[in-house]
């Protein structure tokens, strides 16, 4: 979810080229991973938290998920502002603010009175964490230098792998003993503390001001996918696309997505450059990535909510039970970065996504009396299926680009994965409510409705592994440019 930045002061080299990272450097990486955890576990410690939500403020399915929706398209908004305001403001100033705009979300969304409320102040949150992991690297980067940048990874990659096995246990665990408040709450002191030191630590460095804005992308392309998604999210409701409740929206979020598109071709510095997908690598794995995105996101807001409404577990039950997910990620991103290396990018790519088919067919199965060891096996196996097909396919899209178009291209590609997803979790659950035509329903009527709503991802993936067949052969990294 990161992506480079313009280089400014913070973004220069300033220690030693040599392998080992110093006290002061470890200190920073302290700093940034306490600001990048923030953000990466409040991806995944909600989900847990959304039957409790439902019942609290009396809602639906299909009104809560904005909860996720909506900070992840917050997410997707500020992506490309992260790097235009390190370079206005200076890196240092920018996280900090980040950090600020993250705590004052989480301390509000913590005291929400509504659905609309906590998904208002969700929405900050995301304006705040969107730019803490991309910031996290520039300012890691800046400090360490280029040679040592395996290892500032390595630092960063921390965030990166607490998020899928600690969110959901730490969520759970706070709903069913302290409070669904508590989530939020929790980032409070993790804020401050983040501050604090981040104001006694970080480096500084001065504003360097570079390209403009894209303004007015930003305004056409948040808002317009945001009413498409809120739309479309009308129609379980109103039973069809017919009532003005669900076109109305609907319609004006297409036309201010296809204005962005008319202004993003003809733009030079647009927020996302169209002229990236004349190269037929990078076009081909971004289908790719959407069509997975949108598939597997959605997919992972119904795991919690099948334990908790058809098993009848807890929220601690069911983020404990969704942990072998995090555990075959976090067992397979190092092997498959060696196998991106080598080459094997494509074939990774292709394997990734068939073994995902393999494990959502299964889920296409499931009752409410499906084994929990299996389900276990299979969330074990499409974590490591994931870990095969993200970073592998955001390789082959960046490594036949010319180097003056990585760094657009990586913002491009966070920006549609980040919308991708967002999708996805407002289109599964949109299904998952027209399938359960009775929330009071025996547990086994449920447990059809989500194995109908798991056959909508399997119809994505497929299309995927299409899309993936066109991949180009990879070659070891550094050889193309």
């Amino acid at each position: 979810m990161t992506q480079p930045t313009t280089p400014n002061a913070a973004t220069e080299p300033v220690a030693a080229p040599s392998e080992k990272l110093d006290r002061r450097i470890l200190a920073i990486g302290g700093v940034v991973v306490l600001g990048a955890i923030m953000a990466m576990l409040d991806i995944t410690v909600v989900n847990v938290a959304l039957d409790h939500l439902i019942d609290e403020f009396d809602t639906t399915l299909a009104t809560m998920q904005w909860v996720a929706t909506g900070y992840t398209l917050a997410l997707a908004t500020v992506i490309p502002l992260s790097g235009w305001a390190a370079d206005r403001f200076g890196t240092k100033r920018v996280y900090l603010t980040a950090v600020f705009l993250f705590v004052v979300g989480s301390a509000l969304a913590g005291i929400a009175w509504s659905a609309e409320s906590l998904i208002l102040f969700r929405v900050l949150q995301g304006l705040g964490g969107g730019m803490l992991t991309p910031l996290s690297m520039t300012i890691l980067v800046g400090a360490a230098g280029p040679a040592r940048i395996g290892r500032v990874m390595a630092v960063l990659g921390i965030a990166m792998q607490l998020g899928p096995i600690g969110g959901p246990v730490l969520g759970g665990w706070l709903v069913d003993d302290v409070s669904w408040r508590a989530i939020f709450f929790v980032n409070i002191p993790v804020g401050i503390l983040t501050m604090v030191l981040g104001a006694r630590i970080l480096p500084d460095d001065e504003p360097r001001p570079t390209e403009k804005l894209d303004v007015l992308g930003l305004l056409l392309l948040s808002p317009g996918l945001a009413a498409l998604i809120y739309g479309l999210a009308q129609v379980p409701a109103h039973a069809g696309v017919g009532h003005p409740a669900v076109y109305l929206p609907a319609g004006a979020g297409a036309v201010l997505v296809a204005v962005f598109v008319w202004h993003a071709g003809r733009t030079p510095n647009a927020l996302i450059d169209l002229k990236l997908f004349g190269n037929r690598a990078f076009s081909t794995a971004t289908v790719t990535m959407v069509l997975v995105m949108i598939a597997v996101f959605g997919s992972m807001l119904l795991f919690p909510l099948y334990f908790q409404q058809v098993r009848g577990q807890g929220a601690l039950q069911a983020g404990l039970l969704i942990v072998p997910q995090g555990i075959g990620m976090m067992i397979i991103m190092p092997i498959a970065g060696r196998l991106v290396d080598r080459g094997h990018a494509a074939k990774l790519v292709r394997l990734g996504i068939l073994l995902v088919i393999g494990v959502v067919a299964v889920l296409t199965q499931l009752t409410d009396s499906t084994a929990y060891w299996l389900i276990g096996v299979a969330l074990f196996v499409l974590g490591v299926a994931l870990g095969m097909v993200g970073m592998p396919n955001m390789s082959i899209a960046l490594k036949t680009l010319r180097p003056p178009d990585i760094a657009r291209g990586s913002t491009s590609l966070t920006i549609i994965q980040q919308s991708a997803a967002a999708i996805g979790t407002a289109t599964l659950s949109v299904i998952l409510t027209h399938e359960i035509e009775d929330p009071l329903a025996p547990p086994a009527v449920l447990a059809e409705a989500y194995a109908s709503t798991f056959t909508w991802a399997l119809v994505l993936l497929a299309a995927a592994l299409v899309s993936a067949l066109f991949l180009p052969r990879g070659e070891p990294a550094g050889r193309t440019g």
